[in-house]
């Protein structure tokens, strides 16, 4: 009986459980909605700012904007994007893995050097690095509550400072890109300076070339929109992030609901088999019970 009591207990247990993750499956599917909307509708235009950007500053030199000077990389920062929570498969570890590998393979004379600080979106980067005494910067574990342009602005703002006092010579980014429930793509970017483009080829039309009238002109459009394009950067690398969490949450709830069937399905199966043999011991004693009464 004791047997029988400790496995109904654990398919109580089993039970509630596989209760929990499918309701956490349902309002991660719904948050997935909402995070899948916004970046859907912010790709398009961050990436047409980032090729309008490119044609445009291709042909500009270095200097005419202090976020395209390329310095020697002495001082690197590094922007690990990812979530305040977990329970959502490998989501955060392979963003912390992906950063590692980047800073000890491109990185490591930085790292010995002690010159490589971090930047944490999300609490799982910020517990992780800060327990392993990296130099991380701020705490910005709060953007999750209300995610907006403006408050990744803020962020995006204070490591553009950074960089133009000389405080570090590169900006990397780590994240997860969005690419649907089931796949997240891990993705490194250097951030700062604005990686330089390739001059754009020679748009030709009826064997004529074509020229593009600027106003006021090519350096002030460049100077405004640099800035404003490594904010949006930023701010697509954390929604990507934010949707990318939320898929992958909700494939790990998934996996989990599915688990739980199948243990639940063993664990009916012992249990039966438990009762099955108590019900046969009890009438085997009930039995001879009975003939060891009528032998008497």
């Amino acid at each position: 009986m004791a047997n029988l009591k400790e496995v109904r207990n654990r398919i109580a247990s089993v039970s509630s459980t596989q209760q929990i993750t499918k309701a956490m499956k349902m309002v991660s599917a719904a948050k997935l909605k909402r995070a899948t909307n916004a970046i859907v509708a912010l790709r398009p235009y961050a990436n047409k700012l980032k090729e309008l950007l490119a044609n445009l500053s291709a042909s500009l030199e270095d200097g005419s904007s202090p976020f395209l000077v390329e310095r020697e990389p002495k001082k690197v920062l590094v922007i690990v994007v990812n979530s305040n929570r977990g329970l959502a498969g490998a989501f955060n570890a392979n963003a912390i893995k992906t950063a590692n590998i980047l800073i000890a393979e491109k990185y490591s004379e930085q790292l010995k050097a002690g010159s490589v600080s971090i930047v944490a979106i999300g609490k799982k980067a910020q517990e992780y690095y800060t327990r392993r005494k990296f130099d991380v910067i701020g705490n910005n574990n709060d953007v999750y509550l209300d995610l907006n342009f403006l408050n990744v602005s803020k962020i995006t703002e204070s490591i553009m400072e950074g960089f133009l006092k000389g405080q570090y010579d590169r900006v990397e980014l780590v994240y997860n890109q969005f690419r649907n429930a089931a796949v997240q793509i891990l993705t490194t970017e250097q951030l700062l300076p604005v990686p330089k483009a390739e001059k754009p080829k020679t748009e030709v039309t009826k064997g004529m070339q074509v020229d593009y009238i600027l106003e006021p002109s090519q350096e002030a459009i460049v100077e405004q929109l640099i800035p404003k394009n490594i904010k949006i950067q930023l701010y697509k690398a954390v929604l990507d992030s934010h949707a990318s969490e939320h898929g992958a949450r909700m494939t790990a709830m998934d996996k989990a609901t599915d688990n739980a069937g199948e243990l639940l399905k063993a664990l009916k199966l012992s249990y039966n088999q438990a009762r099955q043999a108590a019900i046969t011991t009890e009438l085997t004693e009930i039995v001879s019970g009975a003939a060891a009464l009528t032998g008497a």
